[in-house]
């Protein structure tokens, strides 16, 4: 790796600031007076490392003979399968998507195999039907490895999509259908890992304290990352080097720290709309992974002493350029309760030189002899100035380039500060209630034993009134 791939991401929180923003910013005497509030959340994340569903923090440090086997079924993967094929849902798909789409090839599965280097990748995150049938259209399920990932092994979208591709798989292959799947799941609990001790396959586990949003640097990420001949040791290396940078108490040198104490002083303002945009596709999915991360971790209607809070901020998905010309209008003139996050890159891993033409017309040759690199920077420089303008509060991330090294930072940024957020805020950053309500109310419907009172409960609503429907 060279010394270029090291350099650090860097979070710019001017436009934060009164100063710059005008009115809506915060005085770096606010930011002071904050900090102690800082410094105990900052406590409270480093004393639960490790502990109870904060094993995340540990994934950088502690996976050496895990990272070796996964490269070594990678490489195996690469020799015998042409199809890569991830189910799952939540973490288990927008991480490997995210990551998916910031380091291979943008058009990676329209590659030739000889230019891919690696297998065809899928993941089947949803229960469409008309989606499993389209994916059956693309793929030879002979050429197939299936990577089933679900940590309690009774996600029903996943085990829908396990039980449909077992079974196929089954008919078409007999007993050496086992050797097309790999699961990925719990040591010890849950219904996976049962499964897979019985029919025989290849297992990678998920530790206790990782929960789906947090996964992607365990082997729910990794597998699918190193399948695609992407390096995952330096993803982790890259991960390691932000959580260092993130060592302190001082939010003015803890980068995740200062984003989580602005976003929280955002949220004490009504600022409850978080926006995420992008200048670069290969970052677009990470928009995904982070409203996921950011919006189940905060949305809580309890606080840690059980007061009703109903706290959080919804995640907005966004891409520059493109979302110029569809939300941008929105955020620089509409309402005051948005706290936009711009990302970009310094060096893109191209360059592509607009050539001379139209002459006679100055409106569109002055833009011979620039670069659409040019275009792209001068883009985000110009609607971070046009939301400085109007007010709005915004922040800037900048990426080296996009690489195994700086995506590792990007993600390990991002936890911690839903980490340093969760325990400024006083909730329970890791558990999702909410989610759980609607699984309960899945599993009632389609019957499952033991959810009797919930298809009462369920069935005792109130009625809808035609009345109401046109």
């Amino acid at each position: 790796m060279s010394n270029y791939n090291k350099n650090p991401i860097t979070f710019d929180y001017n436009n934060m600031l009164k100063d710059y923003v005008g009115n809506d910013g915060f005085t770096v005497e606010e930011l002071k007076a904050a900090s102690k509030d800082a410094v105990k959340a900052f406590k409270a994340v480093k004393a639960g490392r490790g502990l109870n569903m904060m094993g995340w923090t540990d994934l950088p440090y502690n996976q050496k003979e895990v990272v070796a086997d996964i490269k070594q079924t990678a490489k195996e993967i690469r020799k015998k399968f042409d199809y890569f094929v991830v189910l799952g849902i939540g973490g288990s798909a927008l991480g490997p998507l995210a990551v998916f789409q910031s380091i291979c090839h943008l058009h990676y599965n329209d590659l030739p195999k000889s230019k891919r280097k690696g297998p065809k990748f899928y993941v089947e995150d949803n229960v469409d039907p008309e989606r499993m049938k389209a994916l059956l259209d693309v793929i030879d399920i002979k050429k197939t490895m299936f990577n089933v990932i679900t940590k309690s092994g009774s996600t029903s979208e996943t085990m829908t999509q396990y039980l449909i591709i077992n079974d196929i798989l089954k008919k078409e292959l007999g007993s050496d259908a086992k050797n097309h799947i790999i699961a990925t799941t719990s040591h010890e609990k849950g219904n996976l890992i049962k499964i897979a001790k019985e029919e025989g396959y290849k297992t990678f586990y998920i530790p206790d304290g990782v929960g789906g949003r947090f996964s992607e640097l365990c082997p729910v990420g990794l597998l699918p990352a190193a399948v695609l001949n992407i390096d995952i040791k330096t993803m982790l290396d890259g991960a390691k080097f932000m959580d260092k940078r993130c060592s302190k108490s001082d939010l003015f040198v803890n980068p995740a720290l200062m984003a989580a104490t602005l976003q929280y002083l955002s949220m004490k303002k009504g600022r409850n709309i978080s926006v995420m945009m992008p200048y670069a596709d290969g970052l677009k999915l990470f928009a995904d992974w982070y409203a996921q991360l950011w919006g189940e971790s905060l949305g809580k209607n309890k606080d840690l002493n059980g007061n009703s809070c109903n706290v959080g901020q919804t995640p907005v998905k966004s891409l520059g350029v493109t979302d110029q010309h569809s939300q941008v209008q929105l955020y620089t003139e509409g309402p005051f309760d948005k706290v936009i996050t711009l990302i970009g890159v310094d060096s893109y891993r191209t360059e592509v030189k607009i050539p001379n033409g139209c002459e006679s017309i100055p409106s569109v040759n002055f833009l011979c002899g620039h670069t659409m690199n040019e275009l792209i920077t001068s883009e985000m420089v110009a609607t971070e100035y046009a939301l400085t303008k109007s007010g709005k509060l915004n922040n800037r991330i900048m990426l080296p380039e996009i690489n195994e090294f700086s995506i590792g930072q990007l993600m390990m940024f991002f936890m911690l500060q839903t980490a340093y957020t969760g325990a400024l805020l006083n909730i329970d950053t890791f558990n999702q209630p909410g989610v759980e309500e609607g699984k309960n109310a899945t599993y009632a419907l389609l019957g499952r034993d033991g959810y009797q009172e919930k298809a009462k409960e369920i069935k005792s609503k109130k009625e809808k009134s035609t009345d109401y429907i046109i």
